[in-house]
């Protein structure tokens, strides 16, 4: 699915929690922000050397980023225990995609994800907006305020962000389809059934992350 930017998964807490809830979610943003940063950084500097064709940002990066992102189903769990205000399908349908993403099509189909350019814009899409959104998070739960351009980057960045992660996960799940038949016809039939969820997917939450920038961007330049 597209690049999580938007509030229906969140580590964003129902209300100020205090005590140790408080002091997880906010070392829990932390964390996520600094992997992710470190992702993105391994990212543009093996394809900025090497080019995005060259299969060496998955060489480097495909174990690492998966367990990264597996990471992410922790923000289940926050949502299951009512700790955040993520509603609970919506966040698991978000994290699925990208488990599906991770151990269902990159891992064991390196043949037609480790040489295409979708694998490195894949992961360009999902780690800028993931160090945006998770630093977002950390101010909101630190209390200090968000700084302007963070909100600037969370309501824009989206309008580019989405598109590419988007386009980059179906060409990637697109491409392994032949292998997936292979491997087991109802594989195939699966992906086919998420490669259709796209769209109606992609466009309610694009569309609910235009209302958000609508309201927000406004109050902003105030």
């Amino acid at each position: 699915m597209p690049p999580k930017q938007q509030k229906q998964k969140s580590s964003t807490p129902k209300a100020s929690p205090a005590g140790a809830v408080r002091v997880y979610l906010l070392a829990y943003n932390l964390v996520s922000a600094a992997l992710w940063l470190s992702v993105l950084g391994k990212t543009v500097t093996i394809a900025g050397s090497e080019g995005v064709t060259s299969g060496k940002v998955y060489r480097e990066l495909e174990q690492y980023s998966r367990l990264v992102q597996t990471g992410a189903c922790l923000e289940v769990l926050h949502s299951l225990t009512g700790i955040v205000r993520a509603p609970f399908l919506t966040t698991l349908i978000q994290v699925f995609s990208r488990i599906l993403l991770t151990w269902g099509i990159a891992r064991p189909f390196p043949s037609t994800t480790a040489h295409s350019p979708a694998y490195t814009t894949m992961l360009l899409a999902w780690s800028i907006t993931e160090i945006i959104r998770y630093s977002f998070f950390v101010f909101t739960l630190a209390g200090t305020g968000v700084p302007s351009f963070l909100t600037w980057l969370r309501y824009n960045t989206f309008l580019i962000l989405y598109p590419l992660g988007v386009g980059s996960e179906c060409w990637l799940m697109w491409s392994a389809l032949p292998l997936a038949r292979k491997r087991d016809e109802r594989f195939e039939w699966g992906l086919w059934a998420v490669l259709a969820g796209y769209v109606p997917g992609f466009w309610m939450l694009f569309t609910h992350m235009l209302g958000q920038r609508g309201r927000v961007m406004p109050a902003a330049r105030r």
